[in-house]
């Protein structure tokens, strides 16, 4: 694979979805061994309004495979990269290892596993607790997870992030994500009207097509659960997606 020439980049966005952290050993929420498709019923159960004692149910167990998760190397080739040119990541997975692998410009879109959040006072504190039930906040509402579940918006200040990256960007890069749900199937797109060199990397061999003249995103635009845009092409190439060329 030819390297990616980033001596030009100034600005850079990058993109991730579950096939990112496959190889971390989270499964993907969609494709062979997805949570989705083992339990189909977990997608309609992780929707706004859903109780606390029911959300416990079925994110506890996750975060005791996150406790067991550490960064892959497409993890640290992207805090790496960080380091030599401006770079923003926007992650729609839920599980902090772009953190813990040292980036520090992470936009989280769908929230973290690893906070909870007061359903009443909307308290959010760090926690890694596989509760069963909902734990109480101090003011004595239920917790929950700190993730956006279907039919609820995104945090504002992680879509004020994302909107205001994909603005001043001038390359962009998907990886492990299939670019076919809203609102991040959007965001080539979006960059795409102002970036000199957009470009997105979204199929199993994560070939990088640039894109040089791209049509503003139109139509109403569709909320969406947490790393919804996981599917079986994410999962195929996050082997893939370890070893990205990049030259700077």
């Amino acid at each position: 694979m030819r390297a990616l020439d980033l001596r030009s980049a100034r600005k850079v966005v990058v993109l991730t979805g579950a096939g990112v952290s496959v190889a971390s050993g989270l499964r993907p929420y969609r494709g062979p061994g997805g949570l989705w498709t083992e339990q189909p019923e977990l997608a309609a159960r992780m929707t706004a309004g859903a109780a606390p004692d029911d959300l416990w149910h079925l994110f506890g167990p996750l975060r005791g495979e996150l406790a067991r998760a550490e960064p892959n190397a497409a993890h640290r080739a992207l805090a790496a990269l960080e380091a030599r040119v401006p770079l923003t990541v926007i992650t729609q997975n839920i599980d902090g290892l772009h953190q813990r692998a040292g980036s520090q410009s992470v936009v989280e879109l769908h929230g973290a596993l690893g906070r909870s959040r007061c359903v009443a006072c909307d308290r959010v504190t760090e926690d890694l607790v596989p509760h069963v039930t909902a734990p109480r906040c101090e003011c004595g509402g239920a917790l929950r997870p700190d993730v956006v579940l279907f039919e609820e918006p995104l945090p504002v200040d992680a879509e004020y992030a994302a909107k205001r990256a994909l603005r001043d960007c001038d390359l962009f890069l998907a990886i492990g994500t299939s670019g076919t749900v809203s609102p991040a199937s959007n965001f080539v797109r979006s960059a795409g009207t102002r970036a000199r060199t957009p470009s997105t990397s979204t199929s199993p061999r994560w070939s990088l097509r640039t894109r040089r003249s791209v049509r503003p995103c139109s139509g109403a635009r569709r909320r969406c659960s947490p790393r919804s845009s996981a599917s079986s092409d994410e999962r195929r190439g996050s082997r893939e997606a370890t070893r990205l060329p990049f030259a700077a």
